[in-house]
This record gives structure tokens, sequence and C-alpha cells, in this order.
């Protein structure tokens, strides 16, 4: 059986046949010479999701295909919202997703004093100010899109005066929201980020790797910036969202008379739809407890992925197939279940596992009597083997898979009918046992012993084939059936137009809970992290929750492939 995935997988160093822009750049500067330096740089404020499985791919990618190397480094700027735990949990998903930074494990708090030595060199170049207005002041003195900022007043203040401001805010002298300091660029800029933005703010908070040393905190467009100087960043990969920080990001290394100086290149982020990629909204989500943690099976995030079921290789499949682009756009959550899909169906066993259990009794079936059927765990996998599943007396099919009174074109079991079951022999239902109530409790049938592999040697042929599970071997189990989070395509825009929150949008049926289903004997022992085909049901993947005898299963994606279907019809 498919279970839990290595620590760090395989990851093919071969480059696409086809380059995207980015690895257009990068290939003319690693031919010219260039030693290729790229990083990958999350804030430990929540958990990645997987938006940031692609950055992962591009920034790691990049390097493995240029002979360069990649840093992980911890963009931890702000105390206030970062936590150890989201650290740990951005170094265990790059692992899981196949990369490894080899000990190039960095942290903006590793430059802290670096960084304040440079914001003095700013005051002292006459580029930096400390400004005690308010953050609303500020704000409100900022001008728009159309019309230019006002000047501070403070802006004129000396080079003295702002070292000794400046030096009492790093000794702890000044409330948070006292005074910052700020960049001197120019208030008329029509890029709205020049116009003298905040480099450091007070925050009296316990950071979670310095503690109480320190009471300033760069701003992240200060300290990114300097970090990839700093490392040697040669291409300094980001989501177009920064296109117009680029400004900035350049200023700042180009004042702080950096000896490195790196190149920011911006590609589209990746959008998917029926979800939001908001780690705020995210981070919303988890704390009101609309999901069950950052793992939720329904999240976007990577754990939740993970803990649904996906694989590594589909993830990094997905993101290949989205690739490299400038132009924004949202891609269907159809594209990556198809990616799962496919990944799946050639490395998950198989096993039969019946949801909603209606008993069968074969009534000229010996009592007492038990085969073993021998049954190929994978047909798509030559390396897979067989597994030997109990066949008896009493079984439990789906009560899907019945109707009383069929209409036209159901072809599965019926009063009358004969049907094949899986591996084992054709039926034929007998006889219907109702309770008092009217419900269906039993169906009595018979079975042909001469059909036994499924086929008649008369040649008859029956339209229905129904997965089974031998009642007397069957294991008690718990699946967890999970649709789509939100009911709108793009849940953001549509609150908006509708004058609701994004939370009003969510999907009460995301998530239903079956219990008493009845699966095949070695489900009951499958560890966390199984991955296993239930035969004409999907994929599913045990839960962290699952214990020996009591399994607990999750699906992560049905067998439909509605986007194959799709994919054919635009060729």
């Amino acid at each position: 059986m498919s279970t839990n995935d290595p620590a760090v997988p395989a990851v093919d160093p071969t480059p696409t046949a086809s380059l995207d822009f980015v690895r257009e750049i990068v290939a003319a500067d690693a031919a010219a010479g260039a030693s290729i330096v790229t990083r990958f740089p999350p804030e430990p404020n929540g958990y990645l999701h997987i938006g940031h499985a692609k950055a992962i791919c591009v920034d790691f990618g990049v390097a493995v295909e240029y002979g360069g190397i990649c840093n992980l480094r911890f963009d931890d700027t702000n105390p206030v919202k970062e936590d150890v735990e989201y650290v740990d949990s951005i170094k265990a998903d790059v692992h899981w997703l196949g990369f490894d930074w080899a000990g190039r494990e960095f942290y903006a708090s590793d430059y802290y004093e670096r960084l304040y030595q440079d914001a003095e060199g700013l005051i002292r170049r006459g580029k930096a100010y400390v400004d005690s207005h308010s953050a609303d002041e500020i704000r409100a003195h900022r001008g728009t899109l159309t019309e230019p900022g006002i000047d501070s007043p403070y802006r004129t203040r000396g080079v003295d005066e702002n070292l000794d401001l400046f030096r009492r805010m790093r000794a702890g002298e000044f409330a948070d929201g006292t005074h910052v300091l700020r960049a001197k660029i120019d208030m008329a800029s029509p890029n709205i980020n020049m116009r003298d933005p905040v480099l450091y703010r007070i925050r009296h908070a316990d950071h979670h790797r310095t503690g109480n040393t320190w009471c300033i905190y760069p701003m992240y467009d200060y300290a990114h910036p300097l970090s990839d100087a700093y490392e040697g960043v040669t291409h300094s990969l980001c989501t177009l969202e920064y296109e117009a920080h680029r400004p900035l990001y350049d200023w700042v290394v180009r004042e702080c008379e950096a000896a490195h100086t790196p190149r920011q290149i911006e590609f589209a982020r990746l959008n998917l739809n029926y979800t939001v990629m908001s780690k705020r909204k995210l981070l919303q989500l988890v704390a009101q407890q609309h999901v069950d943690g950052w793992d939720d099976p329904r999240m976007p995030t990577i754990s939740g992925l993970r803990r649904r079921g996906y694989t590594p290789e589909s993830i990094r499949d997905f993101c290949a197939r989205v690739g490299v682009a400038k132009k924004e756009n949202v891609i269907d959550i159809g594209l990556l279940e198809h990616c799962v899909r496919e990944d799946l169906n050639k490395r998950a066993p198989r096993a039969m596992a019946v949801l909603k259990p209606l008993k069968v009794v074969l009534t000229n079936y010996p009592e007492g009597q038990v085969e073993t059927l021998a049954v190929v765990n994978n047909p798509e996998d030559a390396t897979a083997g067989t597994r030997d599943v109990e066949f008896s007396r009493e079984l439990y099919i789906e009560q899907d898979d019945f109707q009383e009174d069929p209409p036209k074109k159901f072809f599965r079991l019926a009063p009358g009918r004969e049907v094949r079951l899986r591996n084992a022999y054709l039926i034929t239902c007998q006889e219907v046992v109702k309770d008092a109530s009217g419900a269906i409790v039993e169906l009595r049938c018979t079975y042909d012993p001469a059909t036994r592999g499924g086929d008649a040697p008369d040649g008859r042929k029956v339209k229905a084939t129904l997965h089974w599970v031998s009642a007397a071997h069957a294991v008690n189990g718990e699946v967890r059936l999970y649709d789509r989070l939100f009911t709108a395509e793009n849940p953001e825009s549509a609150a908006e137009k509708s004058g609701q929150t994004f939370l009003d949008l969510l999907n009460p049926a995301s998530l239903d809970v079956l219990r008493g289903c009845k699966l095949e004997p070695m489900l009951g022992t499958a560890p966390a992290g199984t991955r296993v085909q239930f035969e004409r049901l999907g994929y599913f993947c045990a839960d962290l929750d699952t214990a020996p005898g009591a399994p607990v299963f999750n699906r992560t994606v049905s067998l439909k492939d509605t986007w194959a279907k799709v994919a054919a019809r635009e060729v």
C-alpha cells in the first residue's frame, strides 16, 4: 500500500524543454558565467498554501536546473504575527515537496544588527529620517494615485537629531507608534511605494528567535532586498504584486551601498478557484473554527493537501502544467484534481470499501464456507502483485447499487436481475427483506458457482459490476467525504458583489462524515498517510486520526475526471 512519502523525494533536475521567461533570463545569465543563487523567502506568519508550492517549485527548481543553490530564508520581521510553529511547518512542507536547502537556512533576524547599521548609514547620508506622525497621519499625507503626497514636517530634521531619535527608539524609550524611520525619496512619485516608505517601526513584542533583544523591527520592503544582497542572491524571483515594489527594492540595495546587487523578477502568482489564498483569510478560517486547523483537508494549504492524500509528485506536476507567466489568471481546481488522480492511478493499490452498506445473503452458498480470492492490487502497476480477499455467504454492497423499482438505464442490482460481484461471482436478487417501517434491511440472492472470477462459461453478459465486502471479515471504519470549501468559484469577488463576506459563501456540504462503513480487513491496520483506491468510489488516504482497528479515511478525489474531458474538448 502507498504510505507516507520519504522526507525528500527525488526531483528531476532536467531543465524543461521550452523555457519560460524566467528561465530564459536565468539561462542567459548562467551561460554568461553567473553562479545562480535563488531563495525561497516565506514569512512565518501562517502555513504555506498551494500558491507557495508554485513559488517553491520555481525558486528551488530554477536553482537545481542551472547548477545553482537556493536558500531557505524566513523573512521574520513582524514578531506580532510570527511563531516557531509556522517555521517548523514551512520546513516540513518544503521537504515534503521534494526540495532541500542543504543547510542554507537563514532568517532576516540573523541580520538585525547589520540592517540597523545600514539604516544609520541612510540617516547619515540624508536618505532617511525619523517621523513622529501617527500611522493614520502618515497614511493621510501619502496622497492618492492621482494626487501627490505631502512632505512630513519632520522630513527636515537634521542628521544628528535623527540618529539620536533612532538610537533611542532602539533603546526602548518610546511606546509603539510614537516614531518610525522613513526613507527620504519623493513624496510626489507616481509610484506610491516610493513616497517615503516606512523602514522601521517600534514593536515592544517578543520575537520567536531574538526574544526581547529588539523593540524596533525592519519593514519587509527594507529587510527583504538587503537580506537578498547579504546572501549573494542573483535572481530574486517573486510574484507580480511585488512589481510595483521593485523600484524601492533597487533603491534600498543601491542607497545602502550593498556589495551585491540582486535582480528582482516577477511572475504571476497561482490563483485557484473555489478557495481563498490570503493567509489572513485562511487564518480567520482557522481561528474562528470554520475548519479543523491549518491542515484541514478542505484547506488549500500544503499540509491540508498532504492530509487529504495528495502526493508531492502531483503538486509538482500541477505547478509545471500551470507554468510561469506574466499574466494573472485563475486556475481551475479540476486541473489539480486531474494531476493527483493521474498520479494515484499509477501508484495507489486497490481495495474494496462499502460506504453505505446493505447486507446481501447468498441463500445457496454453503454456511460457514469462506473462499480466498487472489485479486490484482493495481492493474496499472505490474509489480504490485495480488492480495487475498475473503468471500463468504453474507456480504455488504452499496445501498445505491440496489433499487427495488429501477428506472430505465439503471443496470445495477434489482429484483430478478443478475449482476457481477467484482472478482467473484454472478448473483441474482431473489427477495427483498424489509423491517416494520418498510426500510430494506437485507437482500436474499443466489450465486452461480460456475462463474467464479466473474464470468459465465456460457458467455452470458451482465451490465453491472458491483464492489462488495465479506460481512464476516469487514472492518468498521469512518470515511470523510470532502468537497469544495466554498460555493462560489471566486469567493472574494462574489462576496463583494453581493454585499456579503467570504465566510457567507462557505459550503455547508464541504464535509460529509460516514460512520459504520465496511472496509477490507487490510484497511483496518493501514497507517496514517496510506493512499488507496476504493474501487468504483475514488482515491482515499488514511487520516491522522486513524488507529488500528478504527480506521479513518479521507477522500482525496473521486474517480470521475471532468478536467480530462474539458482538456480534450479544447484540443
